[in-house]
């Protein structure tokens, strides 16, 4: 690993922080408003599964392509560029009316939008001590919780003052504000990038390689049942309350953050409880399984959501399965450096992310069939058992989270 000052390594983390936080503005903006669109243009709870499923399709796409595109031109560029790329698809949100257009520019914007944890996680790869790896990862997975924390009401406000059309354009705006100011900041260049991927790891894993490999596969299988839970939550939270438990929109957007908060906690915590277990002597394994379990048990609250008694306990409720879930995700994004050299981890992040996004298309299909034959409970079943099942998954078939061999 090529070192870089302390204050260096805030900065970029900073950036990353930053640019996650827009990330989730942007993706919450449509489930911030569903309830407003479904009646203005006549949507069903199927149409808008069709709807989202359009966007996880869309990073299913991109996963790996951009996984490559951070490993060859690295993320100065790389980054920038996607940032821009789903930026302008946001901002087209303004101009649907249907769900084909919705749905096209849910899946464009995805394509770029998945690029968000390709880049970041190959910098905290590159560029931090491994003992800093997990608490990095959860600064900058915790900007997905303080995006979804600040955009309902933030989204709520927009569409109230200015239209529903501006609440898709001005998080667009952040966006490409942002790509201007990390091309200032960031300033190695591609060459550069790949010298130093050449440096750190010889040789450089084929992806052959990736795709022979068991913890490929394990991370895989782990991404595709644990990420559908939390975009269960993003996606479905806002018209869960709304139909199911009586709020109004405005209720929605002055209440519903605070899972989201909960959440940005168990990020935080999730990765100084495995960076703190590393620097007290405990296996890099270990560590890792101690805290993604544990943040497993918690998501089983989702199994309590539907049978409480009251507003009040079913948001507190969804807030203990939010902690439990970005607790667990810390230390699963984090053991992606821990068995693979940092000339892989955008390829690795982006093969891992397109099997998350295969569940994240299949989930919200099958969530939008339960509630419009059934209800919202079944989908809060399967929600509490998935991430249990990621995370043994993961330490099933790679047991001990081994380093990839190098051939």
């Amino acid at each position: 690993m090529t070192q870089i000052s302390r204050r260096g390594r805030r900065v970029l983390l900073g950036f990353l922080l930053a640019l996650t936080i827009i990330n989730f503005i942007d993706r919450q903006t449509l489930s911030v408003l569903a309830p407003r669109l479904k009646d203005l243009f006549h949507l069903s709870n199927t149409d808008y599964g069709w709807i989202v499923a359009a966007f996880q399709f869309g990073m299913m796409a991109a996963e790996f392509p951009m996984g490559i595109l951070m490993d060859r031109m690295g993320a100065r560029f790389g980054l920038a560029f996607a940032v821009v790329w789903w930026s302008i698809a946001t901002a087209a949100h303004a101009l649907g009316g249907s769900v084909r257009t919705f749905a096209l520019f849910r899946f464009w914007m995805g394509t770029g939008e998945t690029a968000n944890f390709s880049g970041g996680l190959k910098i905290i790869a590159r560029w931090f001590p491994k003992n800093e790896r997990t608490f990095a990862v959860g600064i900058f997975n915790s900007g997905t919780m303080i995006g979804s924390m600040i955009a309902p009401p933030l989204i709520v406000a927009i569409s109230h003052f200015f239209g529903w059309r501006m609440a898709f354009v001005a998080p667009a705006v952040l966006g490409i504000a942002w790509a201007f100011g990390w091309r200032g900041f960031y300033r190695a260049s591609a060459q550069e990038e790949r010298e130093v991927d050449t440096a750190i790891a010889a040789p450089i894993p084929r992806t052959s390689d990736l795709l022979r490999a068991r913890q490929t596969w394990a991370l895989m299988l782990c991404r595709f049942l644990v990420g559908p839970v939390i975009q269960f939550y993003w996606y479905w939270l806002p018209d869960y309350l709304v139909t199911e438990r009586g709020m109004t929109l405005a209720a929605v957007g002055a209440f519903s953050w605070l899972p989201f908060l909960a959440g940005d906690a168990g990020s935080l915590m999730g990765g100084w409880t495995a960076d703190t277990l590393l620097k007290h002597g405990m296996a890099v394994s270990r560590a890792r399984g101690v805290s993604m379990f544990a943040g497993a048990v918690l998501c089983l609250g989702s199994l309590a959501v539907v049978v409480a008694p009251s507003i009040p306990l079913a948001l507190a409720t969804i807030s203990i399965v939010m902690f439990g879930h970005t607790f667990l995700s810390a230390s699963m994004f984090a053991s992606i450096g821990d068995m693979f050299p940092d000339s892989a981890t955008g390829r690795v992040t982006g093969l891992s992310g397109l099997s998350g996004g295969l569940g994240g298309i299949l989930f919200p299909l099958l969530t939008g069939y339960l509630v419009d034959h059934y209800s919202f409970a079944p989908a809060f079943v399967v929600a509490a058992l998935l991430p249990l099942a990621g995370v043994a998954a993961l330490f099933g078939l790679a047991p001990g989270l081994r380093p990839l061999s190098p051939r």
